[in-house]
């Protein structure tokens, strides 16, 4: 249980970085009292990843070990790439952020768990649960998600912007990757050459992907930045006034 942890926390701390979970904390708590919103995160955290555990340790326990590790394998890759491409908050997340009301604990504890529902901190928590210790997969992975987001907390309020996130997102990725390596040199070894015919392009496609994705996404970011310096451009919001007679 103690290695499930530990192995838990790592992975969901380092996928957390630069997440936008992330930024929706150091955004709650630059508003409201730090913990009240590092409390709420955790009632949503231990929720979110108690149906995580359940749903990947049963699923787990019906799926053969090395095809587990493939596919952990994959995942993990899939996961590194998403963080090569970094994570931002959209309108209605942001929107969320900004518009509290009296309940500042039920609010931010809804947000944290609709925004977690799908995101990788889950996916990776469910693929961790599968051949790990459940309880030590639940608790690790809810302890480095709030630990992270307590992080971006009080990097927040001390130097009120945000952490690194280009440097954190190349960490984090890089040992994603490593995590992706390990998994499937060992789902690989002794596999069948049917196996390995179908991993190996599944892996290759899952990389051409990502990187056609993380293009696109920075070509948009780009663009949407030049267009912010256009409109902030002097003279930029000066209409010509209409000639009278």
């Amino acid at each position: 249980m103690f290695a499930a942890l530990m192995l838990s926390f790592g992975v969901i701390f380092v996928a957390e970085l630069g997440d936008k979970s992330q930024l929706m904390a150091m955004t709650y708590a630059l508003r409201y009292r730090w913990w009240v919103v590092l409390s709420a995160i955790l009632t949503a955290t231990t929720l979110v990843h108690a149906a995580s555990v359940f749903f990947g340790h049963f699923l787990g326990l019906s799926i053969p070990t090395d095809l587990m590790a493939i596919l952990s394998g994959l995942s993990m890759l899939a996961f590194g790439l998403w963080t090569l491409r970094g994570d931002e908050l959209d309108d209605e997340e942001a929107a969320r952020a900004k518009r509290v009301g009296a309940s500042v604990f039920f609010a931010v504890m809804s947000s944290f768990t609709l925004a977690e529902l799908g995101d990788k901190t889950m996916l990776a928590t469910i693929t961790l649960a599968t051949n790990n210790d459940w309880v030590g997969v639940w608790i690790g992975s809810t302890i480095g998600m709030v630990a992270a987001d307590a992080l971006a907390i009080a990097v927040g309020r001390l130097l009120g912007r945000h952490l690194p996130e280009r440097s954190i997102a190349l960490g984090a990725a890089a040992l994603f990757f490593a995590f992706a390596a390990w998994l499937l040199y060992e789902g690989l070894s002794g596999a069948s050459a049917l196996t390995i015919g179908i991993t190996v392009p599944a892996a290759v496609l899952i990389t051409a992907a990502g990187a056609v994705w993380i293009r696109a996404t920075h070509r948009r970011r780009r663009a949407e930045a030049a267009l912010a310096i256009d409109a902030a451009a002097p003279g930029a919001d000066i209409e010509e006034s209409p000639s009278h007679a």
